[in-house]
């Protein structure tokens, strides 16, 4: 279903899943020429990232990885049983593998953005630390986060209709709350610890200590994190189970 998923997002196309290259490369080279040869912006170190032209552009476009796999599964998460009512009506299907299947699509993606950026930092002569290798455990906790809510969010779909168009606005306020266009340490100390409420900022931060900085995870963060993201999704599962009795007769 996650092959299906992904193929047929470009089905008829001629380029076919080579838009799943096209659009990051597009995009990573559009950040560069904008913040680095229009705006000129540049971070220092206590930024967190050396003064570098391709700097801004970095930083930028690994937030923005992290933020679109979060935003492509939450997003979807409350239409997925709208959209597959022949899932629900007709036939005994494990309607909790959904989420799975928006998820795989939504790290597909995520993969191949991850793999342009790693290409273009080796174009630009930037090092690959070795750090990288612990990019699946900073992201491990991140998707089951997104299940729990993905769960949550599609029982939820089925009796509110209204819960599609909240989530869209609460994802544009965290676009902009979590640290895609800034670096966290360039906030005040004042308000820096709120930024870390919202749960798109540590991973983001982490992402791009192993890629960009070659720093290692703050463990005791991500032992927190798993031990809050494990009860969200154990949660989300649960509310799902016992709210699919009474998908059926809402639709």
């Amino acid at each position: 279903m996650i092959k299906r998923e992904v193929i047929g997002r470009y089905r008829g196309s001629f380029l076919g899943l080579l838009w799943s290259f096209i659009n990051p490369i597009l995009m990573l080279t559009v950040y560069t020429f904008v913040f680095s040869v229009v705006f000129k912006v540049r971070l220092d170190q206590e930024t967190g990232i050396y003064d570098d032209k391709f700097a801004f552009a970095l930083l930028l476009f690994a937030g923005l990885i992290i933020f679109n796999l979060f935003s492509e599964c939450v997003s979807r998460a409350p239409g997925l049983i709208l959209t597959n009512v022949n899932y629900v009506k007709k036939i005994i299907f494990p309607l909790e593998i959904l989420p799975w299947v928006a998820l795989g699509s939504a790290l597909f993606h995520a993969g191949i953005s991850f793999l342009v950026l790693l290409t273009f930092l080796l174009i630009i002569n930037h090092p690959i630390h070795w750090m990288l290798i612990y990019l699946p455990i900073i992201i491990f906790p991140f998707l089951l986060l997104i299940m729990g809510l993905s769960w949550l969010l599609a029982s939820i779909g089925v009796f509110v209709r209204d819960i599609g168009q909240f989530i869209g606005l609460i994802l544009t306020v965290l676009l902009f709350m979590s640290p895609i266009f800034y670096p966290a340490s360039a906030l005040p100390e004042s308000v820096r610890d709120y930024l870390f409420l919202n749960p798109l900022t540590f991973i983001i931060e982490q992402t791009r200590g192993v890629i960009l900085h070659g720093q290692s995870p703050d463990w005791l963060g991500l032992t927190i994190y798993y031990l809050i993201a494990l009860p969200v999704a154990w949660i989300g599962l649960m509310w799902f189970e016992k709210t699919r009795k009474g998908f059926a007769d809402v639709l």
